[in-house]
């Protein structure tokens, strides 16, 4: 698999990354043990995983398959830290918070270091340069290689990669930002996109196939069995994408993915993959066979006609003062 360097470093990764949501929850260890190690002999370094996953049962268990398994120097592993599980205040990105988190995703990822930390959520109740300090800590005592941040909107990003980049010597530049994309959820066009590229963010898009929903499983009245939105835990996370301007973008994928001979999975991945910015799309698959369809996107180039069909159906609409807009 072709790596990418992750925004403006010397890391690079994999241009697909592996998911861990359902790990530890939905997914069981030979399972995931299946999804790692098919990931690993196709060439993919980069798996993505949180604290909060499974209550830190995602990490615990991809602890449990490195070294046996598959190599740890051969894999870069980035988590987050922020979010908590708690009604009162779902974000705490306080520095104490965050080490300690830190520590403990550590701990169950049997290692001393991870490759990306990201912070998982922007915290308005902590002053963010109380935040950032963390993410140079992290850096400076080799706990983290590289820093990032995750559902940042645009102005979020701009201010902690500013911040960062203010004083070089002694703070950690931003690698990355990981957020929502794909032909569903183009959101982060607006605005968050034209930071990044400016400031040499790498995008870490996740759900590239709108939770699932532009694989084409979707298209009957009901959720299949077994998929994510028949689950009762994950069925609202897909039911936004079940609406009508959803359903023609899928139509559109499904067409295209019949005159390309190929899957409307393949489709979404590869348009995602290499659109602007994008260092690496994170692809959360149940099962070996839902992965090997994704890896073999590697392959695949869309056609210029294509990319430009897919982009007009798809387009976001753009008000003032967004990039773009028009008054027509």
């Amino acid at each position: 698999m072709d790596l990418r360097h992750l925004g403006r470093t010397g890391l690079r990764v994999s241009r697909l990354g592996l998911g861990t949501l359902t790990w530890g929850r939905d997914t069981g260890e030979r399972e995931a043990a299946d999804l790692l190690k098919a990931f690993w002999e196709a060439g993919g370094t980069l798996v993505d995983t949180a604290d909060v996953y499974a209550d830190g049962g995602a990490e615990y268990l991809l602890g449990r398959l490195l070294g046996d398994l598959v190599p740890r120097r051969d894999l870069v592993i980035a988590t987050k830290a922020g979010c908590v599980p708690d009604p009162e205040r779902r974000v705490d990105a306080s520095r104490g918070h965050l080490l300690s988190a830190l520590d403990a995703s550590l701990e169950r990822l049997g290692t001393d270091h991870v490759d990306l930390w990201l912070l998982h959520a922007f915290d308005p109740d902590t002053p963010l340069e109380e935040t950032l300090q963390a993410l140079d800590i992290a850096v400076s005592t080799g706990r983290a290689r590289y820093a990032g941040v995750a559902g940042f909107s645009g102005w979020q990003l701009a201010k902690a990669a500013t911040w960062q980049r203010s004083a070089p010597a002694t703070r950690t530049p931003l690698a990355a930002a990981q957020l929502e994309y794909s032909l569903l959820q183009r959101g982060l066009e607006r605005e968050v996109l034209p930071a990044a590229l400016d400031l040499g963010v790498g995008l870490l898009p996740s759900s590239p196939l709108g939770r699932g929903v532009l694989t084409g499983k979707y298209r009957q009245a009901e959720a299949p069995p077994g998929s994510r939105g028949a689950s009762e835990q994950l069925g609202p996370f897909v039911a936004p994408y079940l609406d009508e301007a959803a359903g023609r973008i899928v139509e559109a994928v499904a067409i295209a993915a019949d005159g390309l001979a190929v899957t409307p999975l393949q489709v979404a991945l590869a348009w995602v993959r290499d659109r602007p910015g994008v260092v690496a799309p994170l692809v959360g698959a149940r099962t070996a066979a839902q992965l090997g369809e994704a890896l073999s996107v590697e392959a695949l180039s869309l056609p210029d006609e294509i990319c430009r069909a897919l982009d007009d159906v798809s387009a976001p609409v753009h008000r003032y003062p967004d990039p773009d807009w028009s008054t027509l």
